[in-house]
This record gives structure tokens, sequence and C-alpha cells, in this order.
């Protein structure tokens, strides 16, 4: 079996407006109209720039649902990691997600740049720039080893604002 890329993933959350809010408001992902009969408390949702039938599906569980104590008290998964194509984006998802409450953090992988964040139940995600295979260097694959700070105006000043991240990596070159 060749597995050649995640096409989407499915959250459990406690509501569903208020999450599908958040995606689409903060995040950008839009709502697509494929709810099968009988699924009142799903909802399915697309990237921007995705040719995925669905990025996410959502199904609402209720307000009494505890947190997910996955990494803490029950093994599970920890977070999504979802791949933008410049550094002027993540710029503006920072931005948005400072104003939102729902920025965790940020760091430098050296090869990729990261932020993290919470969705409105706790849940983690990853918003990745992955440095292109042309612009990789000995002190980028190195750094690659630790986790530093990410200063996102240095990274601006070396790769450029509107470089197209992961090219030659996850991206085909062509």
């Amino acid at each position: 079996m060749g597995i050649t890329r995640l096409n989407h993933a499915v959250l459990f959350v406690r509501d569903l407006q208020r999450s599908v809010a958040f995606y689409t408001d903060v995040l950008g992902f839009r709502r697509i109209d494929m709810t099968p009969e009988g699924f009142a408390g799903a909802a399915f949702l697309q990237a921007r720039g995705s040719t995925n039938d669905h990025d996410l599906g959502l199904f609402e569980i209720g307000a009494n649902a505890g947190p997910s104590g996955a990494g803490r008290t029950t093994v599970g998964l920890y977070h999504l990691a979802w791949e933008i194509d410049t550094l002027a984006e993540m710029k503006q998802l920072a931005k948005s997600l400072a104003e939102n409450g729902a920025l965790a953090g940020s760091s430098d992988h050296g090869t990729t740049k990261s932020l993290y964040g919470k969705d409105p139940d706790g849940l983690e995600f990853e918003i990745a720039w992955i440095v292109p295979a042309d612009r990789l260097d000995e002190a980028a694959r190195e750094a690659r080893k630790r986790i530093g700070r990410l200063d996102l105006e240095r990274e601006i000043a070396r790769y450029g604002a509107d470089t197209r991240g992961g090219i030659g990596i996850s991206v085909s070159i062509g």
C-alpha cells in the first residue's frame, strides 16, 4: 500500500456551530454542502486551495463532552499539521490566531517554520511553512535537530514573504 498524503481528518467537537465558525473565520476553511441525511450534527470543511473533497469533518457530541486527554492521560492524536504556501500567509494566520486567543506557540524546526494553535475545544493543530528544496542549506538542515524560537520577521527577510514553501519537498516541481 502506497500512502501518498492525508486526505482529511475528523474531529469530535462539543458545539458544531462554534467549531465551524472558528475553522472558517479564523483559519479560512469553507463549509462544503455534503452532509448526509441523518447527520445534522456534522459539517465538512475544505481548506482554501485544497483539491480534496473535504479536509476536515466535524461531528458534534455535545456540551458535556470532556476534554481530550491525549498525551496527558490517554493515548491519542497530538495534533494535525496543515501546510501553507507563504510566510505572508503565516504572518496573517499568526495575527488571526492571536486576536482570537487561539495562538498556543510557534517554533523554528530549521526546515519547517511552525505556528501552533488550539481550537475552541482545546484540540491542537500546527500551521507549517516548509523551506523549498532549492533554499535548503546546511544551517537549516542542522537546525532541524533542535527546536528554536520562531522569528517570523527574520524568516521573511531570509526567504521572502511570498516565496512558495514546500517546493521539491511536499509540492512537486513543475
